[in-house]
């Protein structure tokens, strides 16, 4: 038995960044992924966002990519939204997304990173933490 433990930090956005994800409906939806991922078995250890975007703290298991792992996410919730009507326009996921990898030492101040989104946003916009992962973790500027 192969025994893994890898912390993946992944964010997403609204296609567009339509503030979609209000106050009343994230946590149903946020619910709802936490509940899909674990039918899908994958471990979703916290879940959060914003207005317009999603964190999310998963570990990996066997066989498990980071790629796929985003698809089966994505592609469940923005059907299972759309298909419940739980917003008036259709939910649509940006195709892009962040994902870094946590270390165990870290796991802890990632979690409460993301539980605290609604008041980290109350000083920084999405464009600015976006703008900040793309600085510190070295992606590559659009363009």
């Amino acid at each position: 038995m192969a025994y893994i433990r890898v912390w993946i930090h992944y964010v997403w956005s609204t296609k567009n960044r339509e503030p979609y994800l209000n106050k009343d409906i994230r946590q149903v939806i946020f619910k709802h992924i936490k509940e899909n991922a674990e039918n899908k078995n994958i471990y979703m250890d916290f879940i959060n966002g914003h207005k317009d975007h999603v964190h999310s703290l998963v570990s990996l298991k066997p066989g498990q990519t980071i790629d796929k792992v985003m698809q089966l996410i994505k592609g469940e919730s923005s059907y299972w939204v759309n298909k419940n009507r739980l917003i008036k326009s259709k939910l649509e996921w940006q195709d892009e997304y962040f994902a870094v990898s946590v270390g165990e030492s870290q796991v802890k101040d990632v979690r409460e990173y993301i539980r605290n989104q609604e008041i980290h946003h109350k000083k920084k916009t999405f464009q600015q933490e976006y703008n900040e992962f793309i600085e510190k973790y070295g992606f590559p500027l659009k363009g």
